[in-house]
């Protein structure tokens, strides 16, 4: 059985919070959180949703990317480093036909462009996987996580 005690807020601790509602009769739900933004999540057809959001598992690397993001952009801001684009690709590697099928491997593209320092964005993106990324951080245990990188002037 469940524990369906709420988490208990202590000073410790910083707390997160969201809600998930139903929207239809079958699996499109809205999510907000503090930020009072909605999400919207969604099943494949073939299982009867209505993609009318994404999956789940599409929203954890969406999540790990941005986190990821927002790191090495603040680093590369206070490097002086001009940034032009920013773009990242996430690729997740699940077992197939496993219950549950948590990610085993995943692999982030960095690809830049503007007037950047190649050591610079090594160093930004080092300091956000191994230090800053909380969301790398809950990858960790069951993931392989690499990266790789591309500026383009």
């Amino acid at each position: 059985m469940l524990d369906t005690q709420p988490v208990e807020t202590t000073q410790e601790f910083n707390t997160m919070q969201v809600e998930l509602v139903r929207v239809d009769d079958g699996f499109h739900f809205e999510a907000i959180g503090k930020s009072g933004v909605a999400q919207h999540i969604d099943a494949a057809t073939d299982i009867g949703g209505h993609n009318a959001g994404a999956r789940p598992m599409e929203m954890l690397l969406m999540g790990l990317a941005g986190c990821s993001a927002i790191d090495v952009i603040l680093i590369l801001k206070k490097q002086k480093q001009v940034i032009e684009d920013f773009r990242l690709k996430v690729d997740g590697l699940r077992e197939k036909d496993a219950v549950p099928a948590p990610f085993k491997k995943i692999h982030i593209t960095y690809l830049l462009k503007g007037q950047l320092n190649p050591d610079k964005v090594k160093r930004a993106i080092d300091l956000s996987m191994d230090k800053y990324c909380s969301a790398t951080a809950q990858f960790r245990p069951s993931a392989d996580i690499t990266y790789s990188f591309e500026i383009q002037a």
